[in-house]
């Protein structure tokens, strides 16, 4: 796009917002810095995008940008949604009467940390998919997604009256793969459906990764959390008439569960925000406000040794905390951005409201494995089948046989487990296997025994060559050499239960064993923020008047879920544990977030 492009279109319409000229970017011709945030709508909830995107203006930013998750939306094939907590129309809205332009990420592909790196898993799990590629059946899958998707975005563009000021194009496609062919199809997707205003690409800042993900004649952004000055280097040595611009700057970084929690100093942060800046550059923090994987929407890693399931919060370290509160770093860095002068400055919101702390005595409901048999409906076939083959994406699956085995100890050995299973023998846990220690021993007495095998998917990878793997049991479960046949199996996708399947949960099975349905009582006059902690419990899941909250797990680091004032009402309030493996005695509500002990961490591109 060059500056010939601003002014009148001779439509009605006006020109796009953005262009670029001499390596310069401009705003309606005069030269422009995108001072950027990211903050994702699906992240947090809907009743706080307005104090958030305030809180986003006041760090001194005149942007915030947000991806689109495909299988957020559109859950089922051909059952897209848009409303309530996916308005995303509602959400861009906002951000403009908050004074902020919008830049829209829609993939199809956003990585984000976010389960399957955001495609729908009725989508990867068709067999012989090949994703991310010019194959024409995942080109169908995505261009009848973008017929639903794009035309309301193009319908909020600056050329139209709205905020939105720039789309990308895929995401870091040059991390993934060279199907430049593909990444040029995204770009006509769009192009045909109406969008008007700039496009982008984004890549990190390597050779490797821009001869990927580039497309000729649209701008080719990058995404990194050091070395600035590199990064321009690189940048304008291969597109010198391009305005820097740096699409994801990272002065946080997400958690893995069993990890410690990732920090970043202000200072660290601040000093390459403004290297970008007197770079001549535009910048996005990643994140300026992470928010929370509520429900079972947390992606999963891998380091080619094994998985690394991201956690229930989604802090980042980010400016502005998972709960609103304004951090150190807000102020260290927005002292460095109003003194730059790209936003007005704004005045600073107060502290958000949060409950006192208690303690809440938990009542011991329906046992686990009974309560698990009576909320699903049974499944038969010789061997097991995956969550896919089962039409689930997300949650539990029990498994159950019945093997004859001889007397003596023998290997079990479950092929292609992803990702976690607690085995049962007889109804008393054995062994707890993943998918790196995915054999124990069993022992027999010459009789069948009963064999269950609880598999939690963990999350699917949003990132790397693994995209899109299956979960559940993917190949065989053994005794010795032999395969076990005859399975029965049931579905429990925990993250589509109503509230009334939360509280029929709870009473569908007698109370008994170490683990199992629990649940606490909450009264509140005002509703406000709080942060739950479950002491003495393993590992499980956590509803609030039956909408699932998220995953809590004693390897941390997190030790808290953040629970908004939304999810919960004036009078009495009902929260629902499902626990796996070991109950605690109580609740514990705290006024501040535990996200576990923490480590400085800055990524750098080799």
């Amino acid at each position: 796009m060059s500056a010939s492009s601003l002014g009148s279109t001779g439509t009605g319409r006006r020109a796009p917002a953005l262009a670029h000229a001499d390596g310069r970017l401009l705003r309606d011709g005069r030269p422009h810095r995108v001072l950027a945030g990211s903050l994702h709508y699906f992240r947090v909830h809907p009743e706080q995008w307005g104090d958030r995107l305030r809180r986003l203006s006041a760090l001194g930013l005149n942007t915030v940008d947000t991806y689109v998750p495909w299988n957020f939306h559109e859950r089922a094939p051909q059952d897209p949604r848009f409303d309530g907590w996916r308005d995303l129309t509602r959400f861009i809205r906002l951000a403009g009467d908050t004074g902020l332009d919008v830049i829209v990420r829609p993939g199809p592909y956003i990585c984000a940390e976010w389960d399957n790196g955001g495609l729908p898993a009725w989508l990867t799990g068709v067999p012989g998919m090949r994703l991310r590629t010019c194959y024409p059946p995942f080109l169908e899958a995505v261009g009848d997604w973008f017929d639903k998707l794009i035309p309301r975005v193009a319908d909020l563009q600056f050329s139209r009256g709205g905020p939105v000021v720039a789309v990308q194009i895929e995401n870091e496609y040059g991390s993934h793969g060279d199907d430049l062919a593909y990444v040029h199809w995204v770009r006509d997707a769009l192009v045909d459906r109406g969008i008007t205003e700039l496009l982008y690409t984004a890549d990190g800042p390597t050779p490797l990764m821009l001869d990927g993900g580039t497309v000729p004649d649209e701008l080719a952004a990058v995404t990194f959390g050091s070395r600035p000055a590199e990064a321009a280097a690189l940048l304008r040595s291969r597109r010198p008439g391009e305005p820097f611009f740096c699409a994801e700057f990272w002065n946080g970084w997400f958690d893995h569960w069993g990890e410690k929690h990732h920090v970043r100093s202000p200072e660290s942060a601040a000093r390459d925000v403004g290297g970008i800046l007197d770079a001549g550059g535009s910048v996005s923090l990643y994140m300026a406000h992470g928010g929370t994987n509520f429900g079972l929407w947390a992606g999963a890693n891998h380091d080619g040794e094994a998985i690394q399931p991201t956690i229930t919060s989604y802090d980042s370290d980010a400016p502005i905390a998972e709960h609103g509160a304004l951090t150190p770093k807000f102020f260290t860095l927005r002292k460095k951005l109003t003194a730059f002068g790209g936003a007005p400055e704004r005045p600073v919101p107060a502290a958000p409201a949060l409950l006192e702390p208690r303690t809440l005595p938990v009542r011991r409901e329906a046992a686990l494995r009974d309560a698990l048999r009576a909320m699903s409906t049974p499944v038969r076939a010789p061997l097991p089948l995956s969550f896919e083959e089962l039409g689930q994406s997300s949650g539990l699956v029990l498994y159950a046989a019945e093997p004859l085995l001889p007397s003596g100890t023998h290997e079990l050995t479950v092929t292609g487990l992803h990702d976690r299973a607690q085995v049962f023998v007889d109804g008393a846990l054995v062994a707890v296997l993943d998918r790196e220690t995915s054999s124990c021993t069993v022992a027999g007495s010459g009789r069948r025994i009963r064999l269950e095998l609880l598999v939690e998917n963990q999350g699917r990878i949003n990132y790397g060559p693994l995209l899109g793997q299956g979960k559940g049991i993917l190949g065989g479960v053994r005794v010795e050499r032999r395969l076990v046949h005859g399975w029965t199996m049931r579905g429990l996708p925990l993250d589509e239960w109503t509230p009334e399947d939360v509280a029929r949960a709870t009473s569908s099975a007698r109370p008994g064993g170490a683990a199992g349905f629990a649940t606490a009582r909450l009264t509140v006059r005002r509703p406000a923020d709080t942060f739950i902690a479950l002491p003495g419990f393993a590992k499980g899941f956590v509803w609030v008047n039956g909408i699932l909250l998220g995953r809590y797990w004693e390897v941390g680091p997190q030790t808290t879920l953040y629970l908004p004032g939304p999810f919960l009402r004036s009078g009495e309030n009902t929260l629902t544990v499902l626990e796996l493996e070991r109950f605690g005695h109580h609740i514990v509500l705290h006024d501040r977030p535990g996200l576990g002990p923490s480590e400085e961490y800055v990524e750098t591109f080799d």
